[in-house]
């Protein structure tokens, strides 16, 4: 059976405007996926930055090409979100997706988790969700119907230790942004590249 092994991280908008082809590649007939999250170190190739209420950077570390980087992005992204009806709002600070993503992996090990993750995504661009706060990723994994009981402990024991071997695990595989899919040891990159990934599945 045809596997596909699809890395995102909960902070990129473009992981989040891949969802819904990436759910429609793993509903394919013959088709097996492993979803795994892969904690983008924003700061190593954007930089730095937090914004006050009025939208100023407060810590001033980006330069001006960063910057325009940053605003383009964001700025395709709303234009691909408005024509499907989601809304992405640009952080206000770099988050540590990993809290989150350790509530992935504590979800997925109670079955199916399309619940929570679609929940993270879409809290995340409204600025509903913390994605660092242990708290507020505990609470929703209670609201999206999972038991919640031991997440605090699987987050610094366990659940962090699985975080960061398949970071580990993926840097050798060359992965190195999300959207990213692995077939068969060949990576593609980015949600345009999933006609590719198809052609390499044959389906």
């Amino acid at each position: 059976m045809p596997h596909v092994t699809h890395y995102f991280d909960y902070k990129s908008p473009y992981a989040y405007l891949a969802l819904e082809e990436t759910f429609d590649l793993a509903a394919q007939p013959g088709v097996s996926m492993d979803w795994l999250p892969y904690t983008l170190q924003i700061d190593k190739y954007l930089g730095i930055a937090e914004l006050d209420n009025s939208g100023a950077d407060v810590i001033g570390l980006r330069n001006d090409h960063q910057w325009r980087r940053v605003k383009y992005a964001y700025m395709d992204c709303r234009r691909e979100a408005n024509r499907r009806g989601l809304t992405i709002r640009g952080p206000q600070k770099i988050f540590d997706s990993s809290i989150a993503h350790i509530g992935f992996l504590f979800v997925r090990e109670q079955g199916d988790f399309l619940a929570f993750h679609e929940a993270v995504f879409e809290r995340f661009f409204r600025r509903e969700l913390s994605i660092d706060d242990p708290l507020s990723v505990e609470q929703l994994i209670t609201e999206t119907g999972f038991d919640a009981t031991g997440f605090e402990a699987f987050l610094v024991s366990e659940g962090r230790a699985m975080h960061d071997r398949i970071i580990s695990e993926a840097e050798a595989a060359g992965v190195f942004g999300v959207p990213g899919y692995l077939v068969e040891g060949e990576l593609f990159w980015g949600t345009e590249r999933l006609d590719r990934v198809r052609e390499k599945l044959d389906i």
